[in-house]
C-alpha cells in the first residue's frame, strides 16, 4: 500500500503583484486577470515542487495570497 506525506505551503499576495483574484463576501475566490508574467510566477512554484516529487492536490486563492496543498509517495 502506497503511503504519502503531505505539505502545505503559503505564498503571499505580494508574490503575485499583477495576478488579480477576487474574493466574495462568502469567501469564494477566483482569478479575474491573467497576465503571462504572473502566471509564470505560479508556474515556477508548481515546477519547483514537482521537481522534488510533490504533486499539487489543491490550490486556494484568498485575500492574503495562495495556499497550496501537496502530496508525494514515501
Amino acid at each position: 500500500m502506497t503511503q504519502f506525506e503531505y505539505k502545505i505551503t503559503t505564498h503571499p499576495a505580494e508574490e503575485f503583484n499583477e495576478l488579480v483574484y477576487f474574493c466574495s463576501e462568502k469567501g469564494e475566490c477566483e482569478l479575474n486577470k491573467l497576465q503571462p508574467d504572473q502566471l509564470k510566477v505560479l508556474e515556477n512554484i508548481l515546477n519547483e515542487k514537482g521537481a522534488k516529487g510533490w504533486e499539487l492536490t489543491q490550490l486556494n486563492f484568498g485575500s492574503g495570497g495562495v495556499v497550496a496543498f501537496w502530496k508525494r509517495a514515501i
